[in-house]
C-alpha cells in the first residue's frame, strides 16, 4: 500500500469538495454548486431535459470513453496483462489446490501480492477524474431531486431512478469500451 496515500488524499479532498457543496461563503450563494450549475445546465442539463434516459445514457458514454481513454493512456497496459495473466495462472493452481489448504494459502498470498502491485498502477487516472465526477454526481443528484420537487421524479425504463441509472450505465459502458479499446 506504500505510495497509495496520494489516493487517500484526493479522496478526503473530494468529500470536503462534495461537502463544500451547498456552501455559502460570506452571504453569497454556493460558490461550487453555482459555478458547475452554470456550466453544466447549458451543455448536459439541456441533453437530460430533453430525454433523461437518452441524455444519461449519452452522458455516461462520453464519461466512460475519457476513463476509459485515461486508463490505457496512463497506465502500464503491458505491465497490467501481465499481472492478469499471472493472476489467471494462479487462479486455475488455486483450483487444482483445493485439498491442499498449504499451497492454496500460497497462491492466495501470491494472488494478493500481484494485486497490490496493479492498483497503483491503476489508480493513476483517478487523479484527473475523482472531482470532477464527485461535481457531476452532485449535480445530477441536484437535477434529479429538481424533478422530484416538481413533481415529476426521474425513473429511467421505467424502473430505476436517475443515480442507479447512471451506476448501471456506466458499468455497461465500462465493460463495452474496456474491449473496444483493448484496456486492462
Amino acid at each position: 500500500m506504500k505510495g497509495m496515500g496520494w489516493v487517500f488524499g484526493l479522496m478526503l479532498l473530494s468529500l470536503l469538495v462534495a461537502s463544500l457543496w451547498n456552501s455559502a461563503i460570506f452571504g453569497t450563494p454556493p460558490v461550487i454548486k453555482t459555478a458547475i450549475h452554470s456550466i453544466l445546465d447549458p451543455s448536459v442539463g439541456v441533453l437530460v431535459a430533453w430525454n433523461v434516459t437518452i441524455g444519461l445514457i449519452l452522458v455516461t458514454l462520453v464519461l466512460n470513453v475519457i476513463t476509459t481513454l485515461l486508463q490505457k493512456y496512463f497506465t502500464d497496459q503491458e505491465t497490467l496483462k501481465q499481472i492478469k495473466e499471472e493472476q489467471k495462472i494462479i487462479q486455475e493452481e488455486m483450483k487444482l489446490a483445493k485439498e491442499n489448504p498449504q499451497k492454496s494459502m500460497e497462491l492466495s498470498k501470491k494472488s494478493m501480492e500481484l494485486t497490490m502491485k496493479a492498483m497503483p498502477i491503476t489508480m493513476r487516472p483517478f487523479i484527473f477524474t475523482v472531482i470532477p465526477f464527485v461535481l457531476l454526481i452532485q449535480w445530477f443528484y441536484d437535477v434529479f431531486k429538481a424533478e422530484a420537487a416538481a413533481g415529476h421524479p426521474v425513473v429511467i425504463l421505467g424502473f430505476m431512478s436517475g443515480i442507479w441509472a447512471y451506476i448501471v450505465f456506466s458499468i455497461i459502458w465500462s465493460i463495452i469500451l474496456k474491449k473496444l479499446f483493448k484496456v486492462h
